[in-house]
């Protein structure tokens, strides 16, 4: 990414940042919009950001720069010789997000996902061994997204049909026939999302047990707690009419990929993610977003994906918080990192910002 442009996007009336395509450091105080720089970029890819928040929670709550514009966030990308335009936002004249690609409307977010391809962690996200299988959930399919941007539409297509099920299941008319389209709808998309989810996880404990104990970032190793990847359609259509009466009763669906979950192991340890220290959590996160990295950009010919990494030296030891640039560097990757202290990244090499006012001023 080279340039990026923001309109009424939450801190920011108007703001414009060029940079060379190195690695970038965002620094000062809390609240300067530092992180909102990141939310804005992670909407350049399939899916509601690495927030998870609502169009309208996006726009500017201050003065604006255009009335028109509710919010919207645009970039120059360069893909290898190729350099693409991209936007996204929300205008008074439609209440569905509008995707740009090169000047020309796109169909949906998810088209930008083939031009750039985006891996984040957030301070939020320390807590992910420990909270809801649902956060797990959306950890590993933005994975996924990386590698099979139809995942969005599968996850899309499953999510509706089940909604509507469950609808029925509770308010009627609970027609044989109806129910009989919408489980299918769901067992067609649901097997796809089971195989996509299976076939990254895959990937990236190959691409993790490769690289054993070497660096400052431990192994893990990756699985899943169910092998619906291993059913078919018919298999997943005959559960789904099984349990009506059950997920009537309980007033939710009870099978399906919806209730998967990842379960993440420490490899030298020999101690699930969930039992590690904080610290060694986020290692383990770390060293998978680093593995995930070098799977993309091995998929894509040595094109990495734009790693954005919020507050990301705040809770790492000298040794790896140097380990972790020598590894954006080695991979040729684009980072945009945050921070209030720019005496963490010392060594890191990068193109450096101050923060100030809504404006970006290279230090």
């Amino acid at each position: 990414m080279t340039r990026l442009r923001l309109t009424n996007f939450r801190s920011y009336a108007s703001g414009e940042i060029a940079v060379s395509g190195a690695p970038v450091v965002l620094a000062g105080p809390n609240g300067a919009g530092k992180t909102n720089v990141l939310d804005a970029i992670s909407l350049l890819s399939p899916g509601r950001g690495l927030r998870g928040s609502k169009l309208a929670e996006h726009t500017r709550k201050g003065p604006v720069a255009s009335e028109e514009t509710l919010w919207a966030v645009a970039a120059t990308v360069a893909r290898g010789a190729t350099e693409y335009e991209i936007g996204t936002g929300l205008t008074q004249a439609s209440a569905s997000r509008q995707v740009r690609l090169n000047g020309v409307a796109a169909g949906s977010s998810a088209d930008l996902g083939d031009i750039v391809q985006l891996i984040w962690l957030t301070p939020a996200m320390d807590r992910l061994f420990i909270e809801s299988a649902g956060g797990r959930r959306r950890f590993l399919d933005r994975l996924v997204l990386g590698f099979d941007t139809s995942h969005a539409r599968s996850a899309t297509r499953y999510e509706t049909a089940m909604r509507e099920r469950a609808r029925l299941l509770k308010y009627g008319p609970r027609d044989p026939a109806w129910l009989d389209g919408l489980e299918n709808e769901m067992a067609e998309a649901g097997v796809l999302i089971a195989q996509a989810r299976a076939t990254t996880v895959e990937k990236l404990s190959r691409a993790l047990a490769e690289r054993g104990q070497a660096g400052a970032f431990p192994a893990a190793s990756l699985n899943l707690t169910d092998e619906l990847h291993l059913s078919s359609a018919d298999d997943l259509r005959s559960a789904l009419a099984a349990s009506r009466i059950r997920d009537a009763e309980a007033g939710r669906t009870l099978v399906g990929p919806h209730v998967t979950d990842l379960q993440v192991r420490h490899t030298a340890k020999r101690a699930d993610a969930r039992d590690c220290s904080t610290g060694e959590q986020k290692a383990l996160l770390i060293s998978i977003m680093l593995a995930d990295a070098r799977e993309l950009s091995r998929a894509r010919e040595g094109l990495a994906p734009i790693l954005l990494l919020d507050e990301i030296a705040a809770h790492l030891d000298v040794v790896r918080r140097a380990a972790l640039f020598e590894e954006v560097h080695a991979l040729s990757a684009q980072a945009w990192m945050t921070g209030t202290d720019l005496s963490l990244f010392d060594g890191a090499a990068c193109e450096t910002f101050e923060v100030r006012d809504g404006v970006f001023l290279p230090q």
